[in-house]
């Protein structure tokens, strides 16, 4: 057979047609455009202020001239050198660091092994009661994390720090220091805050785990430990990483539980040693530990990733075999159902009970009936310095609560109406690599701590940067952030909804002569309305509970239920504290409740997904 050559100028030729045939369909596909601009706007919104705090390690910032003998603005080492190699850095940096891995190392040791045996005990025994436990072990996980720690303060605090005393001290118990502040209180809240994650990523591996494999196991006469190690627990392997790595990646950044039980006593993590920074005016130093609070986020759950392409290896196809099978557990039955009891009292009754009883406490601890008040809820007249009435009679309560349902309200209503035009954008692109680097942008701020993203966007929005104006101290600074900080989750819920949809309605729409955005709004959203109420409520219920980015980025004017409630605490008026909690965690409830309505699932099912 004759080769054939092709001319040099034919093979321009084709190529050149190839490319103008893209571009006519790239131009008259709106969802090109649709992506590019979202493209665009989520670069700026995530990508360049991660670009800007990383540029700040290595600038002069303001009032730093003398130290660093350079201009304001200019390139240096100084912040880098004082931060990582100077007689500060064991302060600044090396202190917290250790703290911080130590508290993620040991929370996630003890939150898997318990998390694992509960997980066992809910999907594959008969337990009494396991049906209800499936919903009552996750309820911690929906309460926010600082419940537990201002719960355990309420309960433990000791002299150390001034204001009110905890119960056990008012009872003649003194309690150590170690058990009061520290590390001990912050790995026993943090494990119980993430024991449910746990319980539901292997929970959920347990019950796609094909029984054939253990059946076949036991006929060839394989012992219980043998099945458990060398059957089970590696298929078992890629939840279980998964869940470790995300627990050590949310400790890496977690705030509120550090700032009240770690910073009165100076014991701190690299969140806490961030915001002492910033809060010293010691930017150029934040900015090197949110970077290091960066680089370990994007580490961690970079592994994680690769962990879940790996998880495609142990994967197994059964029929019949897989099935409920569970395992009697005879005369067991009660004592597991007790333990599981247990962590429930635990982790979700004490710490409300606590809670509430605190607020209707005159003074704490004393359990008599002329010591019970409703006057922090709707007392007036108040015999206290700075705050002179109950909190549902309290002005700036409500202050509060008004920009917390404005800003954080608006930002997951935009959050998902964005989260689904990135799923259309994903999936409806022409253009390849615009749809992935669209994927991966909006993915971004899952890699990166809340508290390192925040102090990011302190950094590029505290000044005007050409026309875009000084945003520090206004609301919509707070919606932005909470937007790109919410972005993971609208987007993958977005895209999640839109590989559902075909192009079938859409393509009939557009024969029919109907333009795009008709198509959109009259086609799109309302067969997508559940997923986009759903991405709405999430982002919302997030939000509720957040800490970091309101903390570095809220001032007092814009103050939400959660940095209102942690000024409460700075204060010393422990009661109104807690009842603002307990407004928080009521909120965050009821939002799930109507995300389980309106997506006809299950609590424990409605977050596996």
């Amino acid at each position: 057979m004759q080769a054939t050559h092709l001319d040099p100028t034919t093979m321009k030729v084709s190529a050149s047609k190839r490319i103008q045939h893209l571009l006519v369909v790239a131009r008259h596909e709106p969802a090109n455009v649709l992506a590019v601009l979202l493209l665009t706007f989520f670069a700026y919104l995530i990508v360049v202020p991660v670009l800007s705090i990383a540029m700040d390690s290595f600038t002069v910032q303001s009032g730093d001239s003398m130290h660093t003998h350079s201009a304001e603005g200019e390139f240096t080492g100084y912040y880098l050198t004082r931060t990582l190699t100077s007689r500060m850095s064991e302060f600044l940096l090396w202190e917290p660091l250790r703290n911080t891995l130590s508290i993620a190392c040991v929370t996630v040791l003890v939150a898997v092994l318990l998390g694992v045996t509960l997980a066992w005990l809910v999907n594959r025994t008969d337990m009494a009661g396991r049906k209800w436990f499936a919903t009552a072990l996750i309820v911690p996980f929906m309460l926010p994390s600082w419940t537990f720690a201002l719960a355990w303060t309420t309960i433990f605090k000791n002299r150390t720090v001034g204001g009110q005393p905890g119960w056990l001290e008012v009872l003649g118990i003194s309690t150590p220091d170690w058990v009061a502040y520290g590390f001990f209180p912050m790995v026993v809240i943090l494990v119980i805050h993430y024991t449910p994650l746990v319980i539901l990523i292997v929970g959920n591996a347990l019950r796609r785990f094909d029984s054939q494999l253990e059946d076949c196991a036991r006929v060839l006469g394989a012992p219980r430990r043998t099945i458990a190690f060398s059957i089970i627990l590696p298929l078992m392997r890629p939840a279980l990483l998964s869940s470790a790595l995300l627990i050590f990646a949310d400790c890496i950044g977690e705030f509120a539980i550090p700032y009240i039980l770690g910073l009165p006593v100076k014991f701190d993590t690299l969140s806490t040693s961030l915001y002492r920074s910033l809060d010293s005016r010691q930017n150029g130093v934040a900015a090197v530990i949110a970077i290091v609070i960066m680089t370990i986020g994007m580490i961690t759950l970079l592994v994680d990733m690769r962990m879940m392409k790996e998880a495609r290896r142990f994967v197994t196809v059964g029929g019949k075999g897989h099935m409920d099978r569970c395992r009697a557990l005879g005369s067991m039955r009660i004592p597991a159902a007790a333990f599981s009891m247990a962590f429930v009292l635990i982790g979700v009754i004490l710490p409300l009970v606590t809670l509430f009883l605190s607020t209707v406490m005159v003074l704490p601890g004393r359990f008599t009936a002329d010591n019970f008040t409703l006057d922090y809820w709707i007392g007036e007249n108040l015999d206290t310095l700075a705050m002179h009435s109950g909190i549902l009679l309290t002005r700036d309560f409500w202050d509060a609560a008004w920009n917390t349902i404005m800003i954080v309200g608006s930002a997951s209503v935009v959050s998902g109406i964005l989260g689904l035009l990135v799923g259309y954008s994903v999936l409806r692109c022409t253009i390849p690599w615009i749809g992935q680097c669209l994927r991966q942008i909006t993915f971004m701020p899952y890699l990166v701590p809340g508290i390192a993203f925040a102090a990011a966007f302190l950094s590029l929005f505290a000044v005007s940067h050409g026309p875009v104006p000084a945003l520090y101290g206004l609301p919509i600074l707070l919606i932005i952030a909470l937007i790109a900080e919410q972005m993971p989750f609208a987007s993958r819920s977005g895209i999640s909804a839109m590989t559902q949809l075909g192009k079938e309605p859409e393509e009939a729409a557009r024969i029919a002569g109907a333009n795009w955005f008709s198509r959109i709004s009259r086609i799109v959203v309302p067969i997508q309305a559940a997923p986009l109420a759903t991405g709405i409520l999430l982002p919302f219920i997030s939000g509720i509970k957040g800490v970091s980015l309101f903390i570095i980025l809220a001032i007092p004017a814009t103050d939400v239920l959660t940095t209102y409630s942690l000024r409460l605490i700075d204060y010393n008026y422990d009661q109104a504290a807690n009842a603002v909690v307990l407004m928080i965690a009521l909120v965050a409830w009821l939002g799930t409740i109507l995300i389980q309505r309106i997506s006809g699932t299950g609590l424990a099912q409605g977050l596996e997904s």
